[in-house]
């Protein structure tokens, strides 16, 4: 079974989980350049839509993402990497999971984990990876 970018525009959702606490750290996009160039290095790259290029997770902040194992769901056409995360988190905004935020009744999401790293400090005034 190969992965089915065709669904997708050319790019496939992969979300990442930490693998030994199956923790959702995160989601992101893989084209199959992304795709082959994870499988080639062990380390997660991705496609980043808005800047139209290939990114590998951690270039900028050294929170690289090490693959343990890839899994594809029943439709291929999405991923679930479990990874060995390196650094205290993955989000830009200085959490350790891009999902730490919790949506109420009251229809607001409200902050419901801790920072685990100063985002300033490791991307300097802007957003990195």
């Amino acid at each position: 079974m190969e992965p089915d970018f065709a669904k997708g525009g050319g790019l496939l959702p992969a979300i990442v989980q930490d693998s030994q606490t199956g923790q959702v750290l995160m989601l992101g996009f893989m084209n199959p350049e992304a795709f082959a160039e994870t499988q080639r290095s062990g380390e997660v790259t991705f496609y980043s839509r808005t800047r139209q290029k290939l990114w590998k997770k951690g270039e900028s902040s050294g929170h690289s993402l090490r693959v343990r194992e890839i899994r594809i769901d029943c439709d291929a056409d999405a991923l679930l990497l479990r990874v060995d995360p390196a650094g205290p988190g993955v989000c830009h905004e200085g959490y350790r999971t891009c999902f730490y935020r919790r949506w109420g009744p009251d229809g607001e999401a409200r902050v419901v984990e801790e920072r685990a790293f100063d985002p300033a400090a490791v991307y300097g005034k802007g957003k990195g990876s």
